[in-house]
């Protein structure tokens, strides 16, 4: 299988959507008032066996938007200091983040040959509405992500190993993780990304795709 026929099956495989992986480190849980403190993305591929794997890593720190609230229990459970000098020389507006993601995702949406991105997050549903807060006040034009679907990898654990807690979620797939580095938007994308691919290759390697295609394949014939 050539790398080219692999990267055309990202699309039969999720329906021409392009998973893209997606971690946010935020002020609060209100995604209308609460500021967006790191944004993390890792896009996803196929190597020639049709196994999918992480591909590529963007994350940025960012600065509270104009009036954003941020409670200090949000600071102390992520350990953001947002007063650390390196952090105030590198983080970006709200837009500029959002920006400096969502251009490499389009790139990707399109070597793929996919419609759009589908928001991959472990309880995804908490990133997803910060996602679309944020590009609703950004008034981001061309939001590539499917607005209101997307793939929870808590959910799909829990399903697999009967974990829902990411640690013990990578432990059961055999990823390491270390609890020091939690919390960090770009550590916590990237092993949310080894997860979701461990998860999508074993139901591939126990021919679960193989299975389901063939039984699309009949429901076409009839």
């Amino acid at each position: 299988m050539s790398e080219a026929f692999a990267r055309e099956l990202m699309a039969q495989r999720f329906r021409s959507y392009l998973p893209v992986v997606i971690d946010l480190e935020t002020g609060g849980f209100n995604p209308q008032s609460d500021a967006v403190l790191e944004i993390a993305a890792v896009t996803l591929t196929m190597d020639p066996d049709g196994n999918l794997l992480p591909d590529a890593t963007y994350a940025y720190h960012i600065q509270p938007f104009e009036g954003a609230n941020v409670e200090q229990s949000a600071l102390d459970f992520t350990g953001i200091n947002l007063d650390d000098p390196l952090r105030r020389q590198v983080a970006l507006s709200e837009s500029e983040a959002l920006g400096e993601i969502f251009r490499p995702i389009r790139k990707s949406i399109k070597a793929h040959g996919c419609s759009r991105a589908i928001l991959v997050g472990h309880n995804s549903a908490f990133d997803h509405g910060f996602l679309n807060a944020a590009a609703n006040r950004c008034s981001v034009k061309r939001n590539p992500f499917h607005p209101f679907s997307s793939f929870d990898t808590a959910t799909l654990a829990g399903f697999v190993y009967g974990q829902t807690v990411l640690a013990r979620a990578c432990r059961a797939a055999g990823i390491e993780f270390d609890n020091k580095s939690a919390h960090s938007a770009r550590y916590d994308t990237e092993r949310t990304a080894e997860l979701f691919c461990a998860m999508v290759n074993r139901y591939k390697d126990l021919g679960g795709w193989r299975l389901a295609q063939q039984e699309q394949e009949l429901d076409e014939g009839e």
